[in-house]
């Protein structure tokens, strides 16, 4: 096992090393060379680049079958990001797994983060809880400090799940002071009660169509492009541009062209570039919902 724990150690630091420059070790450029080219690409469209880069791996659990090993791990990874005179800091914590065929690894790749299944129960496209009109102040900062501290921990006074982003995004929410609504019905407003949710709350296509249609309480106003949002703000993301809402961010700051960076779950991410270019998960069909929170 030690042997394969050094050749991880090796792929993690290379493909680190890759993005800041581009160079790429021989051994180990079939494993990278996708993901690192994506991630220069994307930088060099903004005008950016990665000046300082470190990566952490750490073993979850391993699964061996006859002369194959399966690692799972995972891996964190800090950049000190360049734009011109702007400089901030991305993070990442990425689940990965690789296969070995006795100490040769034959495989390394993201485990697919995001759920595409779909409960037959979700809420609908559109949210027929009428009641008056009633406005809130959204707390902005609030929002974007709860962002911050829970981007990579679990705040107990909520359950946790696997595929965590719109749950996170619903909690940055309501530490901004968005109203809940439409409690015990799952399928109706937006709410979490003690072991208790609505569909909305933590599935990222109900959310979609909750901010997509509400007219009371947690309400949003549809942009039509990144630019037009702040902090505090909301994108969601459809990765195969079929009309299913996968993903959900909260826009926590801009960079220097005025272009959101957003923190998530799942993928535990902060400081992110918003188009997800760089994600596993990108596809040329991919669709973006821009919401403005009203408040």
């Amino acid at each position: 096992m030690q042997t394969k724990k050094i050749v991880l150690h090796t792929l993690v630091k290379s493909r680190a090393e890759g993005y800041v420059n581009g160079n790429l070790h021989r051994d180990f450029s079939p494993f990278i060379e996708k993901q690192v080219e994506q991630k220069c690409n994307q930088m060099a469209k903004r005008g950016a680049e990665i000046v300082k880069c470190s990566a952490k791996g750490y073993i979850d659990h391993i699964s061996n079958e006859y002369e194959e090993t399966t690692v799972y791990y995972h891996v964190e990874v800090e950049s000190l990001v360049k734009q011109r005179s702007f400089f901030y800091i991305e993070e990442t914590v990425e689940k990965r797994k690789a296969l070995f065929y006795k100490d040769t690894l034959l495989k390394d790749e993201e485990i697919y983060p995001f759920s595409t299944s779909f409960d037959s129960e979700e809420m609908d496209r559109y949210d027929f809880d009428e009641d008056e009109d009633r406005s809130f102040n959204y707390d902005r900062r609030a929002a974007v400090q709860y962002a911050e501290r829970y981007w990579n921990s679990h705040n107990p006074s909520y359950t946790n799940f696997d595929v965590n982003c719109t749950n996170y995004v619903s909690q940055c929410l309501r530490a901004g002071t968005a109203p809940m609504r439409g409690y015990p019905n799952k399928g109706q407003g937006w709410w979490m009660q003690t072991k208790n949710w609505s569909y909305s709350w933590t599935v990222a296509n109900s959310f979609y169509w909750y901010l997509n249609s509400s007219k009371t309480g947690l309400t949003a106003t549809k942009k039509t492009g990144a630019k037009d949002l702040m902090i505090g703000d909301i994108i969601c993301y459809d990765f195969q541009g079929d009309g299913r809402w996968d993903h959900s961010t909260i826009i926590v700051a801009k960079d220097d062209d005025g272009m959101p960076l957003v923190n998530a779950n799942t993928y535990n991410s902060r400081m992110r570039y918003w188009t997800y270019e760089d994600s596993s998960a990108y596809t040329p069909n991919m669709k973006y919902g821009f919401f403005h929170i009203n408040g």
